[in-house]
């Protein structure tokens, strides 16, 4: 008999086939993106409230099921499914009131008529959340509790799974990732937050940006005097890519592993040597506009910019994390990396730029811990009831950053620097002129530990599937529309086609390529206001009916 360890990321989401009796991994499903339109989470909250949370649920489910379906198991063998993901991510998946998470306030929720939700451990029926004659009828399906409302079974993961729940001395852990979670522990007391860093950070929203995932460029290093590209291979190993010059574009050797893209670790790199070397003078303007990173990969003034905000962003809630906590910044002792762009970063590279505060004394890297507490609650190695004692135990102070203060001055510092240019000298002198310190100046290198070569370690003896196509279209009826096509012209990602069919005009969006709530391009540029994104229906190009 089979389990399952299903982690609902908010870039992807990954699935793992565990065999009960050998307690071992059997095979990883990976989706390149998340199945719902949008590029973070609040997009994702955003469609489910105007568009309808059944056609979200029906999606990601839709999703899930095509996951299953690349294991090539009589789904009847499968007894048992833990789910970890943030609370937007695993409501959404219960199909249960996401209301109170859009809407801060309690009259406001009063208004809405919303009641307190609990999120804690919940177990259902796989027909619960599936439906009748689905294959998983008897299953038991296991939602893993959040902590408190913002904070996830996602955050619980990346406590759980690190030393940081353990850790004696003040330390910070982040899963990096398009929402950025993380906390800070001091003693017995836990201070958490969550960044809304975008998905730069894990190669979205970046020219020739892509996920981890093979091709995908995860490291660069300086050789001979050139730009030596890391390319994960086929098994997610890291691989040798071209030697290049990055300002000319020459390939000086080829490499061993062809680059197709650059993930959001790759460019966390790549900035920091252009930084570090000085081939960038002045933020985010980069020589002739470009750099040159392979054959078809190149990196813009734009992407820098992109990837700024996203790294600023984290930087801005770890130093917030300290100044509410009331420390000073060398108090930090630990400092405690998750998730796939958590992984596969050099932490040095990341540290020299912002992504882990300059003056951390250990770097301690990790892989999904999502995952992995997952894959621990399937195989018993983690009783139920510990996971609820242990998520009841950890009383976290929460710091909603949207209306803090200290982080949108700090971030307003970010900004300045990453896509004005702004000196580090004037960045300081703002952060003082805000009543904060200034970041010192450190020449230590820290202790860095990697404790896993990859995001998810053991893969299993099958190896890893990468799902790209999960074809899925939402569309809309485009009353008025005059096929002049603009909108199918302006889609950053090629993401909607119109489509005329039975006397009518329709516009269909691939959902998972769509950018959703935050882009909603399409609309604006559309001359006789014929797109709205508002009445919606989801389907599938296979088998699923319409919803």
């Amino acid at each position: 008999m089979y389990g399952i360890a299903l982690d609902l990321g908010t870039s992807g989401f990954r699935l793992q086939l565990l065999n009960l009796s050998k307690k071992s991994a059997v095979k990883t499903v990976m989706t390149m993106r998340h199945p719902l339109p949008g590029g973070n989470v609040i997009d994702h909250l955003g469609f489910a409230i105007q568009v309808g949370q059944d056609s979200a649920n029906k999606i990601m489910t839709h999703t899930i099921h095509k996951m299953l379906d690349e294991l090539h198991i009589p789904l009847e063998m499968i007894t048992k499914i833990a789910v970890c993901g943030n609370p937007i991510q695993l409501s959404l998946f219960q199909n249960i009131e996401i209301r109170d998470l859009a809407y801060a306030g309690k009259n406001m929720q009063r208004r809405l008529g919303i009641e307190e939700v609990k999120r804690g451990l919940r177990i259902y029926k796989g027909s619960d959340i599936f439906g009748i004659d689905s294959g998983l009828d008897e299953c038991e399906i296991i939602v893993l509790p959040s902590i408190e409302h913002e904070i996830g079974a996602d955050a619980l993961a990346m406590m759980i799974k690190t030393d940081f729940i353990r850790q004696e001395e003040i330390a910070i852990v982040t899963d990096y990732g398009t929402n950025a979670e993380m906390a800070l522990k001091v003693g017995d007391r836990i201070v958490t937050c969550s960044a809304a860093a975008g998905p730069s950070i894990e190669g979205q929203g970046i020219k020739c940006g892509m996920l981890a995932s093979p091709g995908a460029i995860s490291d660069v290093n300086i050789e001979d005097g050139f730009w030596r590209m890391t390319v994960l291979d086929e098994n997610m190993e890291p691989g040798k890519g071209d030697l290049i010059d990055p300002e000319t574009g020459v390939i000086v050797e080829k490499g061993e592993v062809y680059a197709r893209g650059i993930t959001g670790t790759g460019v966390i790199s790549a900035i920091s040597l252009a930084v570090n070397t000085g081939l960038i003078k002045k933020l985010p303007e980069l020589p002739k506009g470009r750099l040159v990173l392979g054959e078809t990969v190149l990196l813009t003034d734009e992407d820098i910019a992109e990837a700024g905000k996203a790294i600023g962003a984290i930087r801005a809630a770890h130093l917030t994390l300290l100044i509410e906590s009331g420390l000073k910044y060398e108090d930090l002792k630990y400092m405690y990396m998750s998730g796939a762009s958590g992984t596969y970063v050099d932490a040095e590279k990341g540290r020299k730029i912002g992504l882990a505060p300059v003056f951390s004394k250990n770097i301690v890297q990790f892989g999904n811990t999502s995952l992995e507490l997952a894959k621990d609650v399937v195989l018993g190695n983690f009783e139920l009831d510990e996971i609820v004692e242990l998520a009841d135990r950890i009383k976290a102070d929460h710091i909603m950053l949207a209306s803090n203060d200290t982080f949108k001055n700090i971030y307003a510092c970010e900004l300045a620097y990453w896509t004005e240019g702004m000196q580090a000298e004037m960045y300081n002198h703002f952060l003082e002129a805000y009543g904060m310190p200034g970041l010192p100046e450190v020449t230590d290198i820290p202790s860095i530990e990697q404790r896993v070569n990859k995001d998810i370690d053991d893969t299993g003896y099958q190896g890893l599937k990468i799902i790209k196509d999960l074809d899925m279209i939402i569309e809309e009826e485009s009353s008025g529309c005059m096929q002049c096509k603009i909108c199918e012209r302006e889609c950053p990602e090629q993401a909607l086609h119109v489509v005329p069919k039975d006397g009518h005009v329709y516009v269909d969006y691939t959902a998972h390529l769509c950018l959703g709530m935050s882009c909603k391009r399409c609309v604006g540029v559309c001359p006789v206001k014929a797109i709205s994104y508002r009445e919606i229906r989801s389907f599938s190009t296979g088998d699923m009916p319409a919803v």
